[in-house]
């Protein structure tokens, strides 16, 4: 049954952290439909489930993990079905981070690198990709990603480590501008 004080209840909460849930889909699918789709997803299952996201204590988290979780078994479904575009078709997930304000030549230049950037984090498995995606792109700490990942956040530090230490030799590798290369 519809109940709009609930509905706008909902929308209340959801709403703070609809475009971060939006941009974090969007890099893991490299797909803005793709994305869209598992974000209206995972929210028609969090209204459905009646969750009350007040009661959590945190529910920026609580929300990211059941985006993961809800990004697996899309995943999942898209092996099944092969013939569904994926992640392969996206366009660059980092491009939505230019400032309008720049001119043509910025815009040209930070589509370029972010065209670069993308490709060498493409090249790192998947896991390694998320952790990459979650901690040094969206900002969330190790013990947030914890929680998000179900992992240890022992095991996060080796495998944060590992993945920047992979991705510099990948960008040694890349032909990045001299003036835009990643220091170690």
């Amino acid at each position: 049954m519809f109940n709009p004080s609930r509905q706008k209840r909902f929308e209340k909460q959801i709403r703070p952290h609809l475009q971060r849930l939006y941009q974090y889909a969007y890099r893991l699918t490299g797909n803005a439909d793709d994305a869209e789709d598992i974000v209206q997803t995972l929210l028609m299952r969090t209204y459905q489930k009646q969750i009350e996201l007040d009661q959590l204590e945190n529910p920026k988290t609580w929300l990211l993990k059941s985006l993961y979780h809800q990004f697996i078994d899309f995943t999942r479904q898209q092996k099944r079905n092969p013939g569904v575009p994926g992640h392969e078709d996206g366009v660059d997930s980092l491009r939505h981070s230019c400032d309008p304000a720049q001119g043509p030549a910025q815009h040209l230049a930070q589509d370029q690198l972010s065209s670069q950037l993308s490709q060498v984090l493409d090249q790192l498995g998947e896991e390694q990709r998320q952790l990459v995606l979650l901690h040094d792109l969206e900002g969330y700490t190790l013990v947030e990603i914890s929680e998000i990942m179900e992992t240890p956040v022992g095991t996060l530090k080796s495998r944060l480590h590992r993945s920047r230490k992979t991705l510099r030799e990948l960008i040694r590798r890349e032909p990045f501008p001299k003036n835009k290369r990643v220091n170690e």
